[in-house]
């Protein structure tokens, strides 16, 4: 399982940063960029992608991970995962987002840029009482446990 060495996490933050060169932002002009190292050591990154149809866009964080399953299967986990801005300015993931990444990776840990520079915190500091059980009420009022994100 990789550590995030300080190499470690200035290669993510630099991919993240070539990520938000492609993305797509002719709304918001906002171009954000995300880098994805899983548990088993493969990177993905990912752009924003917009839509004129405002809320159909994709984050970079989404982009990354539908990359990461698409490629490797839903087993597939999340160690680290960087963020950067084109703008360059404090930016976490937002809520749909850090919840995309609670599912794929319960202990990640998100690299963003906060006030003093790029900093760490783990998915679970960033999204306290996240979604993690999905349970299924049948019409016969027995309930049945679908899916765990934990």
């Amino acid at each position: 399982m990789p550590e995030l060495t300080p190499e470690v996490r200035e290669k993510l933050i630099t991919l993240a940063q070539q990520a938000f060169e492609n993305a797509y932002v002719p709304y918001s002009k906002f171009h954000v960029g995300s880098a994805i190292l899983t548990e088993d050591g493969d990177i993905f990154t990912g752009c924003n992608v917009e839509n004129i149809a405002y809320p159909v866009g994709c984050c970079a964080e989404r982009t990354a991970t539908v990359k990461m399953v698409s490629e490797k299967g839903p087993q597939a986990k999340i160690k680290y995962i960087a963020v950067a801005t084109k703008a360059d300015i404090p930016c976490t993931p937002c809520g749909m987002c850090r919840q995309t990444i609670q599912e794929f990776g319960p202990n990640a840990v998100v690299i963003y840029k906060g006030d003093k520079g790029y900093e760490e915190r783990t998915i679970s500091q960033l999204l306290p009482g996240a979604f993690t059980d999905f349970v299924s009420l049948e019409d016969d009022g027995t309930h049945t446990s679908i899916q765990s994100g934990a």
